[in-house]
């Protein structure tokens, strides 16, 4: 039975009336699957090398260990993001006469076989070969990168539980990214090393088999977590009525004086909160908020006395919009489904792109608000981000969304965002040029004329004249999507 469903799911991709586009899709998504895999071959390859410039004269293998709890959260973050639940195939086989253990066991056994399962084994491997068989024997890099295959495994059944027990909850993930960032400061302050809780394990794994038994007990406990979970909530009704009534009256009750743009707004927020695509735009978001963090103090980026970095534009830009920048590229695709029915409703068109600008000028300005403590490294860094506040909302946010409304493609919002390329076309990647280009084009004839400063200001000051002229820049979008409603219309229509 369990190679019955194994065939079932083959002969449902093949005889799919998108089997063609998939099959072309899938061939470039294993082509950048096999580079970065090579990547990390190849990182794994040069690790002593690295330990030799990082650290010389250390002990590397006592190093590794230390740091090992590091790579651990990484990779419980990167899975978050990237790994994919296998509920989706629940629909299509709960009606069979088929116990529900076993179709849980292939998906959870469909959802192992991936690249994210052997890149601990690809990273640890060249090492163990090349140093800790030369120090320990054979034995005892076995025992060490087995320890360490069955810790990533463990997190894999862990995080199939966590994120559909907690349907995504912001909690834990901000709370293990907390921790990575606070452990990473200590270790580089000298305070405290948060490797030294993992360390002994990995210590005793190269003259013990008893951490490789012990981690092998932990992941086994972590599947069988995992698959009681699923087998006991195998009903498509329970796998969604949390998220049901959790989300149901999200609302902002500041957009409700708006008027009928307002309530599409608030509208629009509740799609972003309720489905998994958008709200991983949204949590990357607030991620992106540290981005400061790696440049605003790095001492290649410094300028003499207190002068702001020409690069700096972009990170203001980046930090004061992300939201807008990666949710406006697919401006109309996220209401793929349902844009009948604003193209049914007097006014329907305009008060959803109205509610649309709304909500980014809204998301941008928190992100200003978030973003405040910055002045903490200079009074120019909040300089920095009014100036680069004023010119997203102003300028940048009009541009973004005029590319984005030549020919939008449907989405669907239920699956992932990594590595999810649906509703994705060429006007995607040609706005990165305005992205990039549009703030450098305003700031730099004024900085070389005169100075940053100036340059900066000119930069805020276009971008003010932008939203004195909100209206009229606004309106040559909302007319360009009225005069292409029904062709844009015809597109969503289209098969995924």
């Amino acid at each position: 039975m369990f190679f019955t469903l194994i065939r079932l799911q083959y002969l449902k991709s093949l005889r799919s009336t998108s089997f063609a586009k998939s099959v072309l899709t899938n061939i470039l998504m294993g082509f950048l699957i096999l580079i970065l895999l090579s990547y990390v071959v190849g990182l794994g390859i040069l690790l002593k090398s690295i330990l030799d410039v990082v650290a010389p004269g250390e002990d590397y293998i006592a190093l590794l260990n230390s740091f090992m709890i590091y790579f651990f959260l990484g990779e419980f973050l990167y899975r978050y993001f990237i790994q994919q639940l296998p509920v989706i195939e629940l629909e299509s086989l709960l009606h069979l006469p088929i116990g529900k253990g076993r179709i849980i066991q292939m998906l959870l056994l469909r959802s192992f076989i991936s690249p994210l399962s052997i890149i601990a084994i690809l990273l640890f491997l060249p090492f163990s070969i090349e140093v800790v068989d030369a120090k320990y024997g054979v034995i005892g890099a076995l025992t060490w990168i087995a320890t360490i295959t069955f810790t990533s495994w463990t997190i894999h059944w862990f995080m199939l539980w966590f994120k559909q027990r907690f349907e995504d909850s912001l909690i834990g993930l901000f709370v293990i990214f907390l921790v990575l960032v606070l452990g990473a400061g200590s270790s580089y302050m000298g305070w405290f090393n948060l490797g030294e809780i993992m360390k002994p394990v990995f210590d005793f794994s190269l003259t013990s088999p008893i951490p490789l038994l012990g981690m092998l007990g932990v992941m086994i406990a972590a599947y069988l977590l995992c698959y009681r979970f699923y087998v006991s909530n195998a009903y498509l009704e329970d796998l969604s009525e949390e998220e049901d009534v959790r989300f149901v009256n999200q609302s902002i009750g500041l957009f409700s004086r708006f008027g009928l743009a307002g309530e599409m707004a608030n509208l629009e927020w509740k799609l972003i909160i309720r489905h998994k695509k958008s709200r991983t735009y949204l949590m990357l978001a607030g991620f992106f908020l540290l981005y400061g963090l790696i440049f605003y103090k790095n001492p290649q980026y410094a300028t003499a006395g207190s002068g702001i970095n020409w690069f700096f534009i972009f990170v203001g830009i980046f930090i004061t919009g992300i939201f807008m920048l990666q949710y406006a590229q697919l401006f109309l695709s996220w209401n793929s489904a349902n844009f009948d029915f604003f193209l049914s409703k007097r006014h329907g068109i305009e008060s959803l792109v109205r509610g649309k600008y709304l909500l980014f000028i809204g998301v941008s300005f928190v992100c200003f608000l978030a973003a405040v403590p910055y002045t903490f490294f200079g009074w120019q860094f909040l300089l920095l981000h009014v100036c680069c506040l004023f010119f997203n909302i102003g300028i940048l946010m009009h541009l973004i969304i005029y590319f984005s409304l030549w020919k939008p493609k449907p989405m669907d919002l239920n699956k992932g965002a990594m590595f999810n390329y649906e509703g994705v076309g060429a006007a995607q990647f040609l706005m990165i040029l305005p992205m990039f280009l549009a703030p450098y084009a305003i700031y730099v004839p004024f900085w070389l004329l005169f100075n940053e400063y100036v340059g900066l200001l000119a930069l805020g000051i276009i971008g003010l004249l932008g939203l004195l002229a909100f209206k009229p820049l606004s309106q040559i979008n909302i007319d360009r999507v009225l005069s292409n409603r029904y062709e844009i219309s015809s597109s969503f229509r289209q098969e995924l």
